[in-house]
């Protein structure tokens, strides 16, 4: 994937809180998303509330420090610095995920009326969130509570190390991309249909992540024509083989493969809260292959793949 050259990148969607401490504790809602990682047996210190699926009301305002332990601070000044120009996303990791996630926000503020943005937090280590603490070992995550996606950016390296994931700018904004489709679905009301630590193949917390992978996949459809603020997309190409890398990711974090690679070596559907590996690269395919966010009602269907 190629961001284009020339373009203003906006950091006030980004809190980044890394290196700047911030106790655990509890909290209210239910966080979404986890990227599966808390079945290979990571510390995630709210397991439950991580992959529980959906759940939580909407809180704090958008813009608000909200989930701010105690002794945490946010700053973006250096990442403004450092990531001004949206050419600076072809080289930086950081910069990749700004652009990302102005894209992102971007096509939801074109799609979805009433579209309400929000920010990601960039921790390292731990963090304090109004759905309780967490730690990198959760992977990216989505609170309801606090209408803020979590990352810490390790869990790209994470990817590629553990799971064996080819990797890559289109993959990593892929994994941020189903974070957001988790906000959508909180504006949208859609999480709220599923019972916290709902599980199983045909689960109200799978099928909520199979919307998710659709989602992305509908972003993905249009990234490299919907235009920002100046009239013109950030993302400039995106290519098969990205797509392909997208998929590999979407295949190393279903259910089944992260139980039988990463876990015991046995696939138990019970446990299921993400969908299978072929489950994902169907949804997110789905999404891609429309462009149409309701051809992602994965709550209507009796075919979840």
């Amino acid at each position: 994937m190629r961001y284009r050259e020339g373009g203003d990148l906006d950091t006030s969607h980004v809190q980044d809180r890394r290196g700047r401490g911030g106790s655990l504790g509890g909290g209210r809602g239910i966080a979404v998303g986890g990227g599966g990682l808390g079945l290979v047996g990571l510390i995630v210190v709210v397991l439950v509330q991580v992959l529980g699926g959906g759940g939580g009301g909407a809180g704090g305002g958008l813009g608000a420090l909200a989930g701010l332990g105690e002794g945490e601070t946010a700053d973006t000044s250096t990442l403004a610095q450092s990531c001004d120009d949206s050419g600076d996303a072809n080289d930086s990791v950081e910069c990749a995920v700004v652009a990302d996630i102005d894209s992102i926000q971007d096509y939801w503020s074109q799609t979805l009326d009433g579209y309400v943005p929000t920010q990601t937090v960039f921790f390292s280590g731990q963090v304090q969130t109004e759905c309780g603490g967490a730690t990198s070992g959760s992977g990216p995550f989505y609170c309801p509570a606090d209408q803020l996606v979590y990352i810490d950016l390790t869990f790209f390296d994470t990817l590629r190390s553990q799971f064996g994931a080819e990797g890559g700018a289109f993959p990593n904004a892929y994994v941020l991309a189903h974070e957001y489709g988790h906000h959508v679905q909180n504006l949208l009301g859609t999480n709220r249909q599923v019972t916290p630590g709902d599980a199983g193949a045909d689960s109200g917390s799978v099928r909520l992540e199979l919307q998710a992978d659709c989602y992305a996949g509908t972003w993905a459809n249009h990234a490299e024509t919907v235009p920002d603020e100046s009239g013109a997309p950030l993302i400039a190409d995106i290519t098969q083989d990205d797509v392909d890398r997208a998929l590999d990711t979407a295949g190393r974090i279903g259910d089944d493969f992260i139980q039988e690679e990463l876990g015991g070596g046995t696939v138990d559907q019970d446990a299921f809260t993400h969908g299978s590996s072929e489950q994902r690269q169907r949804w997110f395919l789905t999404g891609y292959e429309t462009g149409d966010p309701a051809q992602c009602d994965t709550f209507a269907t009796d075919d979840l793949g």
